[in-house]
């Protein structure tokens, strides 16, 4: 299955190769702030879920949960300097800001930006609003591999050259913490709880963000991205430049980061197929472990497949769709393990995810699924059943 998502990727090609189009019509609630032309402009987006394990040998209650509810604003200072801002509630109980930017429009094709974003890697991380994907969740390499919704504090350059249907970003931005006293990654969370947000973060060595996006090619967008740095770590702060047993110790708490994501996305009338690639590659794994107590791998990979068919196609008066899809996923946080290590096969996971979403409305939708989860170190699937509610303006 390791060449299924190239496989899949060159198929999508073939296949749209008999129509040019210049038009990119996949947009996130922050792209069309920017767009706007009034002053001041309000966005937002929430899901509402259900899960229930089912299938097993023993009982298990339901959870429900406001999983989100977020309000994006967007402020026009005049025609070449906008700000957009995301704040977000999860769970009813915890406060985010998600993203905080300024973006100034140098030309019709570059653009300075800074303050807090999202880093461009695959799909979901900056595509995340929920009726943007199907399934309730998102997909777990999301969540395991790249840690959405992944942002930092930094600068960079964007934008749009349209002769060539390219879309760019490059930034500098803030690394994952990784040692603040203890071991924030592992290979049961990956790089997830080493995200900083913008909450008080702090930076021992600057991190490098790219990607590129070609739609030159009718209803196809695909995406080449790249994060290359090093974690930041707690314990340079201080030290004397002179003290290489204290530089020394904080070496070994710092994992070097080389990471690339593909995306495709495709539609065809009804048609809807994805993908995504995330390979990464950790360097100085075994001292970080044996400094900080942890087990992480020197390499994590990730991707799935997704097909769906809106069915309301050839009837769509009212512009409701409804969409059965499947999606096939793999991720491994132990693809690779330095030596005296033992690769854990429980790290090793498949998530096979079927269902329907209900787009009702513009921006409105009803999601239903069923989700079959299991590791190699296992032979039978977990079943969980999921529903929720999902809006987006």
């Amino acid at each position: 299955m390791k060449n299924i998502f190239t496989l899949a990727t060159f198929l999508l090609i073939s296949f749209a190769l008999s129509a040019q189009d210049q038009t990119n019509e996949y947009v996130n609630t922050a792209e069309k702030l920017l767009a706007t032309e009034g002053k001041l402009t309000i966005g937002g987006y929430g899901e509402v879920h259900f899960n229930q394990a089912f299938g097993n040998d023993y009982r298990s209650n339901g959870d429900l949960d406001v999983h989100r509810m977020v309000t994006l604003f967007g402020y026009r200072f005049n025609e070449r300097t906008q700000f957009i801002t995301e704040i977000e509630y999860e769970h009813v109980k915890e406060v985010f800001v998600e993203q905080a930017f300024l973006q100034y429009k140098i030309n019709s094709f570059l653009n300075f930006r800074a303050g807090l974003m999202l880093i461009p890697m695959g799909i979901i991380n900056e595509y995340h609003e929920p009726v943007a994907f199907n399934g309730v969740e998102r997909p777990l390499i999301d969540t395991y591999i790249v840690p959405s919704t992944w942002r930092e504090i930094g600068f960079g350059f964007t934008g749009n050259i349209l002769p060539a249907s390219i879309k760019y970003q490059v930034y500098l931005m803030n690394g994952f913490n990784g040692y603040d006293g203890s071991a924030k990654l592992s290979a049961s969370n990956g790089l997830r709880k080493g995200r900083q947000k913008g909450a008080e973060s702090y930076i021992s060595s600057p991190n490098l963000s790219a990607k590129i996006d070609f739609y030159g090619i009718k209803s196809l967008s695909l995406g080449l991205a790249g994060y290359f740095g090093k974690t930041q770590s707690s314990l340079y702060d201080g030290i004397d430049k002179d003290d290489k047993a204290a530089e020394a110790m904080a070496d070994s708490s710092v994992i070097g980061i080389s990471m690339i994501g593909l995306d495709a996305r495709y539609n065809l009338k009804g048609l809807q197929l994805r993908g995504q690639y995330y390979l990464m590659n950790l360097s100085n794994s075994s001292e970080y472990n044996q400094f900080a107590t942890s087990d992480l791998g020197s390499a994590m990979s990730g991707y799935y497949i997704e097909a769906g068919y809106n069915v309301f196609q050839t009837f769509n008066k009212h512009k409701s769709e409804l969409i059965p899809f499947v999606r096939y996923e793999n991720y491994n946080t132990h693809l690779k393990v330095e030596d005296g290590m033992v690769q854990d096969k429980a790290y090793n996971k498949t998530a096979i995810t079927t269902g329907l979403t209900w787009k009702i409305a513009s921006g409105a939708a009803f999601k239903a699924d069923v989700q079959f989860l299991k590791s190699e170190a296992v032979d039978e699937y977990s079943r969980t059943l999921n529903m929720g509610i999902a809006v987006m303006f």
